[in-house]
C-alpha cells in the first residue's frame, strides 16, 4: 500500500508509536500529504470551475483549499503540542492539538456557509454550464485522490491515536460525496437548462458544514472531558490488580492532557493487617512500573480493608445479596463496620449508573431504602452510605 510505503520511508522507527518524536513525525507526514494533495486539487478544480462556469465545482475547489489550510493548522498543532512541560503548563501542551482541530472545524463551517450563499445566488441568477470532457475527467480523478487521502489519514490517525487526523479522514470521505455530486451536476448540465449546478452547490455546501459540525464535536469531547478509552481503563485495572495483596480497585479517574498524555488516579484495596511500610513499597512499585509501561502518570491511593473478620465478611456477603435488587447500583466499595457492642455502623460507598439522575430526592430515597433493607436483617446496624459516580 502507498500509505505504508510513505510511513516506512519517511517516519524513522515507525513501529515505536508510543515515542513522542515518532508520533510527531507521523503527524507531520500526515499533514504534509494533506497540504500537497489538497493544494493540487484546489488549483485543478478552480481551473475547471472557471472553464465550465460551475459554482459547485468552484465551491468544491475552495473546500479543498480549506482542507489544505486545515492540514497546515494540524501541522502547527502537532509542533506546538510537542513543546515540553514548563512552569505554567506542568502537564505539557498536548491539548493544543485539540484546539487546532477546533479552529479547523470553524474554518470548514465558514467555507460551507459562504458557498451556500453563492449557490443560492446561482439558483436565482442561472448561468449556462459548459460541459467539457477533460475537466470532467479531472473531477473524477480528484475523487480517487480523496478516497486515497481518507484511507491514508485513517491509517496514520489510528497508528498514533490522533483525533485530528482521524477527523481529517472523515472530512476527506465527505469530500468524496461532495465531489461526486459536482460530477453529477456537470453531466446533467448537458441535457437541461434547469439550475442543477446551484442546487448541487447547496448540497455540497451543506455537506461541508455538516463535516465542520462533526469535527467540532470530535475536538470538543476530549477538551470537555470524554469517557476514557476502554482499553486503557482495562490495562490500568488489570495492571494494579496484578500486584500481590491488592484485592480490589475502584474510583479510577483518568485526565486527558492531550493525545498520549494521561494522568490517572485509582484506589487500591489492601489488607489492613499488613504493615504500612510493606504495602507502601508495593503501591510505590506499582505506580512506577505501570506509569512506565502504560506511558501515563499513575497515582494509587491505598484503602485498608478488613479481610479476616468473620462479622465483616458475613455482613458484606449479605449486602451483596441486597444490592441485587437495585439495578441502578453498579457496585459498592470501602465497606467496613465501625463501633462496639450491638449498635454498629456499616460504612460503604455505592456507585450509581449514569442512566439514573442523582437528584437529592433520589439520593435520600435510596439511602433510606438500603438502610431499611439492612435493618430487616440486622436491626442494630445503621448505614452510612456515600453515593458515587464512575468516571470511566
Amino acid at each position: 500500500m502507498l500509505s505504508q510505503f510513505l510511513v516506512k520511508h519517511y517516519v524513522k522507527d515507525y513501529n515505536n508509536v508510543e515515542n513522542e518524536q515518532v508520533r510527531n513525525n507521523y503527524g507531520f507526514l500526515g499533514s504534509l500529504v494533506g497540504i500537497i494533495s489538497n493544494t493540487i486539487l484546489f488549483i485543478t478544480k478552480l481551473v475547471v470551475g472557471m472553464i465550465t462556469s460551475s459554482i459547485s465545482v468552484t465551491a468544491d475547489a475552495f473546500n479543498n483549499l480549506s482542507d489544505a489550510t486545515s492540514s497546515l493548522i494540524t501541522m502547527l498543532g502537532f509542533k506546538l503540542a510537542s513543546k515540553p512541560a514548563d512552569k505554567e503548563h506542568p502537564f505539557g501542551h498536548g491539548r493544543i492539538e485539540y484546539i487546532s482541530g477546533l479552529i479547523v472545524s470553524f474554518m470548514v463551517i465558514l467555507v460551507g456557509f459562504e458557498f451556500v450563499k453563492s449557490s443560492y445566488s446561482r439558483i436565482t441568477n442561472p448561468v449556462q454550464i459548459n460541459f467539457q470532457l477533460i475537466p470532467f475527467i479531472l473531477i473524477l480523478l480528484s475523487i480517487g485522490v480523496k478516497v486515497w487521502l481518507s484511507s491514508f489519514n485513517k491509517y496514520v490517525g489510528k497508528r498514533i491515536n490522533s483525533s485530528a487526523l482521524q477527523a481529517s479522514s472523515f472530512d476527506a470521505l465527505s469530500d468524496v460525496i461532495t465531489s461526486s455530486c459536482v460530477a453529477l451536476s456537470l453531466i446533467l448540465s448537458k441535457w437541461t437548462s434547469f439550475p442543477v449546478d446551484g442546487y448541487i452547490g447547496i448540497v455540497v455546501s451543506l455537506f461541508i458544514m455538516y463535516s465542520g459540525f462533526s469535527l467540532i464535536k470530535d475536538t470538543l469531547d476530549p477538551i470537555l472531558g470524554e469517557v476514557p478509552d476502554e482499553e486503557l481503563v482495562q490495562k490500568i485495572i488489570s495492571g494494579v490488580l496484578s500486584y500481590k495483596y491488592i484485592t480490589g480497585v475502584h474510583d479510577l479517574v483518568i485526565h486527558n492532557y492531550g493525545p498520549g498524555r494521561f494522568m490517572a488516579t485509582i484506589h487500591a484495596e489492601v489488607p489492613d493487617s499488613m504493615s504500612i511500610v510493606q504495602i507502601h513499597e508495593i503501591i510505590d512499585r506499582a505506580e512506577k512500573e505501570l506509569s512506565s509501561k502504560l506511558n501515563i502518570i499513575l497515582v494509587i491511593h491505598m484503602d485498608p480493608i478488613n479481610t479476616n473478620d468473620e462479622e465483616v465478611n458475613f455482613a458484606k456477603t449479605e449486602l451483596e445479596k441486597i444490592m441485587e435488587n437495585y439495578s441502578m447500583i453498579k457496585s459498592f466499595h470501602d465497606f467496613r463496620i465501625v463501633g462496639e457492642g450491638e449498635n454498629k455502623n456499616l460504612i460503604f460507598d455505592i456507585v450509581i449508573d449514569y442512566s439514573q439522575a442523582l437528584t437529592e430526592e433520589f439520593q435520600n430515597t435510596i439511602q433510606e431504602q438500603l438502610n431499611k433493607d439492612i435493618k430487616k436483617i440486622h436491626p442494630n446496624y445503621n448505614s452510612i452510605i456515600t453515593i458515587d459516580r464512575e468516571f470511566i
